[in-house]
């Protein structure tokens, strides 16, 4: 490939675009359209890496010029590595004192990485080299150059410098701005702007807070007070990571403000706390947040729910609940009355079914009315009550309350003790439908929770019409995942105890900038259904034999989670590791 010959340019469009054309990577014609083509004030000011990638132009055998491919042929073109930045792995609290924001933006360079020998610098233009001296001189250490996305480095140093300012105004005393509003207290966020323009301080780091978990699609944002320095923690895909370090004094007066918005009590720390608000997305979708606080060794931890507006839009089917399962999850919900219960453990995508059910079931003509502790969505056409112990509603009340409204179906959120169960079981006998949730680590094992809360074998005969276990599994990227062959021994595990013929070709994780080199991206539900027919229900005495019940649910199509997992990974969607990381082992198999 042939190289750039000078030195100390900055790059322009046209000799971008000439070399573009000497490797034959774009026509004659094509070049002469883009140089000819008007621009408008923002077209020019764009880098014009960036600006060739926004065209969308095909190189030989459809090629697509995109940024990812623009910035490793300058890269190769410039003899560097090239380089993306991933803010979740970029200590943004260390990068920004290499070097000052002014300086940064000067040259249009951003460190990525603070190493104890050296510095790597991320470049928009690779062929400026005056500035590495005066770097390497402050710094003591030598600096390495790497290539980046043009806009992602005038991006990130934008909110790092932004942040890493803001952090520094806060360690001062600051007073959190109230804003009392009704249960849903709505947060409006600003714009990350200049870090050298006025900004109140823990307002930015909360917008900053807010703006970044929405980027990177996580489902819960951790703040973690620790002895000198706190830590903030995102959890996308089911897993948690590290975001920033941040002082004491900053994290203290972030976990202020937000519990302002979210209308609890800032001075009380030393008890736990539940609160919500609502905010917009960058794009402007409106957000639900669910809040938590917890006293620790070291102050309060506050653990925010993220609630994704879009989920109550997607199909059973994108929820991972298709075909027999879809069918006989369907033929459950809409008897006329009786109570189905939805089991497993937090964060297993529980309320997310249970929403999603009763938003399909919630037409006109239906009275749905739910009893929650908290409410975790807002959903204008269910009624939702929420339990309040301090003045005596809990669920057993909420419900005995809810049978004299008249309702249709009544979600409860959970089934925790004796009279919520009984309360449960009469408005199931009184002719309404019930849906609530229980944690098991399976179907079967439902019953047997149930008889020891305290319901008898008899009551549960007469109103219960089926179980629903579920986990979450990550699902492999479509972009990157590569067929490889089965492991036959992860997969005897998987189906074990039963002999399930293993697929010829499985899919294995590799990593791309898309899913953040993770090989996942997104997660499904995976389910074991269990229909109460009346050989099965014949299994619920005082002396219930699980695995006769199991066996009996399995003759009938019911599938156990790891056997909902198999299908799943031999339809593409997911790996054995994934299903055996998050399935648990059928119990009391025969």
């Amino acid at each position: 490939m042939k190289q750039f010959m000078q030195s100390e340019r900055l790059l322009d469009l046209r000799s971008l675009l000439v070399d573009l054309l000497n490797d034959g990577l774009l026509t004659q014609e094509i070049v002469d359209k883009i140089v000819n083509k008007p621009k408008t004030s923002a077209e020019t000011s764009k880098h014009p890496l960036n600006y060739i990638a926004e065209q969308g132009l095909e190189g030989d055998k459809g090629l697509q010029l995109n940024i990812e491919f623009l910035s490793q042929w300058l890269a190769n073109k410039a003899g560097m590595d090239c380089f993306h930045i991933d803010p979740l792995k970029v200590k943004a609290a260390a990068v920004t004192q290499v070097m000052s924001f002014a300086f940064s933006k000067q040259h249009k360079i951003l460190a990525v990485d603070v190493g104890f020998n050296q510095v790597t610098v991320a470049v928009s233009q690779p062929f400026k080299t005056d500035w590495v001296s005066n770097l390497e001189h402050v710094l003591n250490k030598p600096v390495k150059r790497v290539f980046a996305n043009p806009a992602e480095i005038e991006r990130y140093a934008t909110e790092f410098y932004t942040l890493s300012k803001s952090i520094s105004g806060a360690t001062g005393s600051m007073a959190p701005t109230t804003n009392m509003g009704n249960l849903e207290a709505f947060l409006e966020l600003g714009e990350l702007k200049d870090p050298d323009a006025s900004d109140q301080h823990i307002v930015t780091i909360v917008d900053w807070l807010f703006q970044y978990a929405f980027d990177q699609r996580a489902s819960d944002i951790h703040i973690e007070p620790r002895r000198e320095v706190g830590n903030i923690r995102f959890r996308i895909d089911g897993v948690l990571h590290r975001v920033y370090e941040m002082p004491m004094q900053a994290l203290v007066a972030m976990t202020s403000r937000i519990k302002t918005m979210g209308r609890m009590n800032i001075a009380e720390k030393r008890k736990p706390q539940d609160g919500r608000l609502k905010t917009k997305t960058p794009d402007g979708q409106e957000v639900e947040l669910r809040l938590s606080t917890i006293p620790t060794a070291f102050g309060e931890k506050m653990v925010m729910r993220i609630f994704d507006p879009d989920v109550l839009l997607r199909s059973f089917s994108q929820l991972g609940l298709a075909n027999q399962d879809f069918e006989r999850w369907e033929t459950m919900t809409h008897k006329p009355n009786g109570i189905v219960l939805v089991t497993g453990p937090t964060g297993s995508g529980k309320t997310t079914t249970l929403y999603s059910t009763l938003k399909h079931l919630a037409t006109p003509e239906v009275n749905v009315c739910t009893i929650e502790d908290p409410i975790e969505m807002i959903e204008e056409s269910f009624n939702q009550m929420q339990v309040h112990h301090a003045i005596g509603l809990d669920f057993a009340t909420g419900v005995r309350s809810l049978l004299r409204q008249d309702p249709d179906i009544i979600m409860i959120g959970e089934i925790r003790d004796r009279e919520t169960a009984e309360m449960a079981v009469q408005a199931a006998l009184t002719g309404h439908l019930v849906v609530t949730t229980l944690h098991t680590n399976d179907a079967p094992t439902a019953i047997t929770r149930l008889m020891e809360v305290g319901l008898p074998a008899y009551l549960i005969r007469a109103t219960l019409l089926g179980v629903m276990a579920q986990r979450l599994v990550r699902t492999l990227c479509p972009k990157c995942k590569e067929e490889c062959s089965v492991d036959e021994k992860l997969w005897s595990d998987l189906v074990y105890p039963w002999k399930v013929e293993a697929p010829t070709i499985v899919y294995k994780t590799v990593g791309c900038l898309d899913c953040r080199n993770t090989g996942f991206k997104g997660r499904q539900g995976i389910y074991e259904i269990l229909p109460m027919s009346d050989k099965v229900q014949a299994f619920i005495n005082e002396d219930c034999d699980l695995a006769g019940m199991r066996k009996q649910g399995m003759k009938e199509g019911m599938k156990t989670l790891r056997l909902s997992g198999a299908q799943k990974v031999a339809a593409g969607l997911t790996t054995v590791e994934e299903v055996l990381r998050v399935a648990p082992v059928p119990l009391n198999i025969k």
